[in-house]
């Protein structure tokens, strides 16, 4: 059997685990680790990123910062094969070595090519690249609306494109369209074009094209992140999409209402040609022209021959003629007839409105209007002495229902007020605390848990022994009492050893 090494120098376990991480991160700097994602859910709430790597026989911790991952190209995802550059250093509170990861890359172009499908699946099952949720175009945009490098040679493609066909307005929203940030970049120009009001100083475009020229495929990563995809999908306004050359697909061609092969073939979908529309114009004017001169000339024709079968309009107004004139003389007699009537009439009702009347009738319908005030009068004494009764006992029962209510509520609060005292008694009764002010005492480990056995205490073991009126704290000096040998009885010292006493007196 070894003897124990007592001249090893002592550490606690705080310096241990600081001299190893002193030695992993000294040892290990900045290392560069290929593995799969494992383990992640997503950024905590702090906003940091918690996975693992892992291969077929090992498994290492991987933490990503909050600003370290804002600014990541590409994001980590469940299962993705990955190359991870960051620094190798230790998690002293679990004892654990861990890497803080500063760049992740995909690894291989196979990792991004399962990424792209992974994820073309994903929204593909959301329905975003359903064919009912895209718009047509329209045929003749006002405002088009392009997002696209300000300094590339896309948007002189467009430019000059939509100039040879139908010059329109064009709206450019500057963005990057590679590396990092570019994605977000392209998100807020789609959602940023549907925001702008239909009658604003800047007008909202009627026609948005998302456009880039060609790449590999991690140049053409940003149009391939379900930011930007998602915002396609959601855009109002129609959207095309441009992006790379007609070999080169990504998810927001689905996405897109409609996809360009190049940037210049985006132009040429946005509006039609100038010259072939004028030429259909004409041609149409010229149509329209030859048929309205035919059908003027057939309804000439058919005037004609409907004029030919009429008769003579003398003939045909002289009978109305007659009998206007007959009417004519009656309607003379008629007004004189008619006015010699109403004069009688009228004569009549006169003679029935003397003075003498109206006062009567005048007196009559005051002697009945102040009876009816009467009446009226009356009526309200006695409707509001009623109401005042009514009142009266309706104020009598309030005031019995709140005297009831507040015996109730004295009442209650003595029963409550009882059981509380009853509660906190039996507390009391129950409470160790009341063994403690009997003499006894409670002895605890280091990290607070009772101790319920000797066996359970060694030599040296800090403990701490709680009173009735505090605690103190003490150490174990030795093995449990039933292991050590009984002590001796002490005996009582006699009065003639020479101790305090009165003494023999013999």
């Amino acid at each position: 059997m070894n003897e124990p090494r007592l001249n090893l120098p002592e550490l606690s376990v705080s310096e241990l685990a600081a001299s190893l991480k002193r030695t992993v991160e000294d040892t290990y700097g900045y290392v560069r680790v290929r593995g799969e994602v494992s383990g992640y859910r997503g950024p905590h709430s702090s906003g940091h990123v918690y996975f693992a790597l892992k291969d077929e026989s090992a498994k290492i911790d991987a933490v990503v910062w909050k600003g370290v991952f804002g600014r990541m190209r590409l994001k980590p995802e469940e299962g993705l094969e990955v190359i991870v550059t960051g620094k190798l250093t230790t998690y002293p509170s679990r004892s654990s070595y861990q890497i803080i990861v500063e760049t992740l890359e995909p690894a291989g172009l196979g990792a991004l090519m399962a990424l792209l499908e992974e994820r073309k699946r994903k929204l593909a099952a959301e329905g975003l690249f359903d064919e009912a949720r895209k718009q047509l175009l329209p045929f003749l945009p006002r405002v088009i609306g392009v997002v696209t490098s300000p300094t590339g040679a896309v948007i002189r493609d467009i430019l000059h494109r939509l100039a040879d066909r139908f010059p329109r307005r064009v709206l450019l929203w500057p963005v990057k369209v590679q590396g990092e940030g570019s994605a977000a970049e392209v998100a807020a120009a789609i959602a940023g074009f549907n925001a702008l009001p239909e009658q604003g100083a800047v007008p909202r475009p009627d026609l948005i094209i998302v456009a880039r020229g060609g790449g590999s495929l991690e140049d053409l990563w940003s149009f391939n992140e379900e930011i930007v995809v998602r915002a396609a999908a959601a855009s109002l306004v129609p959207l095309i999409s441009a992006v790379g050359h007609e070999t080169d697909v990504t998810l927001i061609d689905f996405a897109a209402d409609r996809r360009a092969p190049t940037p210049t073939a985006a132009a040429e979908m946005a509006v039609p040609v100038r010259a072939e529309l004028m030429i259909d114009v004409d041609s149409l004017a010229r149509r329209a022209h030859a048929s309205w001169r035919r059908n003027q000339d057939a309804r000439r024709s058919e005037l004609r021959s409907a004029a030919r079968a009429l008769p003579d309009a003398d003939e045909v107004m002289a009978v109305p003629r007659q009998r206007l004139d007959q009417a004519a003389l009656g309607l003379r007699r008629a007004l004189h007839a008619n006015a010699q009537i109403h004069r009688v009439r009228f004569s009549r009702i006169g003679t029935r409105l003397s003075p003498p009347l109206l006062r009567t009738t005048v007196e009559r319908r005051r002697e009945r209007y102040a009876g009816l005030a009467s009446r009226l009068r009356a009526g309200l004494a006695a409707n509001i002495h009623v109401h005042r009764t009514r009142i009266a006992r309706e104020r009598e029962r309030v005031m019995v229902f709140a005297e009831r209510s507040g015996r109730a509520v004295r009442h209650l609060i003595a029963v409550r007020q009882a059981r509380a005292e009853r509660g906190a008694q039996l507390l009391a009764a129950f409470s160790y605390r009341g063994v403690l002010a009997r003499g006894f005492a409670l002895v605890r480990d280091a990290a607070g848990q009772p101790l319920r056995s000797a066996a359970a205490v060694g030599a040296g073991t800090p403990i701490e022994i709680e009173f009735a009126d505090g605690r103190v704290g003490a150490r174990a000096d030795g093995a449990p009492a039933a292991d050590r040998p009984a002590a001796e009885p002490v005996k009582p010292r006699s009065r003639r050893d020479g101790g305090p006493g009165q003494g023999d007196l013999f």
